[in-house]
């Protein structure tokens, strides 16, 4: 079964960064579009970071835009979430998702167990 583990979770101050890591294991890594998402209290999740399969394109949320970068290692089956500048509301789980459209519409998806962030002085 495919099994994704998120690390690098924390307490920070404002304007801090961190790095997120998501170690993936029990599927075929490299074809997988890799996800980053949040959620915040009350709040639904939603998308904050996205890289195809061999890096060459990422998409980000427009609150994120210019302060995270999105990476991946193929070769270690990892991606990476680095955030900078940090802000309070930045403040949610994040939770690293591995994507894959299938024949006839269909999609298989990955999920992580999601790792806190929290931004606060």
């Amino acid at each position: 079964q495919g099994q994704l583990v998120e690390s690098g979770g924390g307490l920070v101050q404002p304007g801090g960064s961190l790095r997120l890591s998501c170690a993936a294991s029990g599927f075929t890594f490299g074809p997988h579009v890799m996800s980053w998402y949040r959620q915040a209290p009350g709040k639904e999740r939603g998308l904050v970071a996205t890289i195809t399969s061999t890096g060459g394109n990422t998409n980000y949320a427009d609150s994120v835009k210019g302060r995270f970068t999105i990476s991946r290692d193929n070769a270690k089956n990892i991606v990476y979430l680095q955030m900078n500048s940090l802000k309070p509301e930045d403040t949610a789980v994040y939770y690293c998702n591995a994507g894959l459209q299938l024949p006839f519409g269909s999609r298989r998806d990955y999920w992580g167990q999601g790792t806190q962030v929290t931004v606060s002085s």
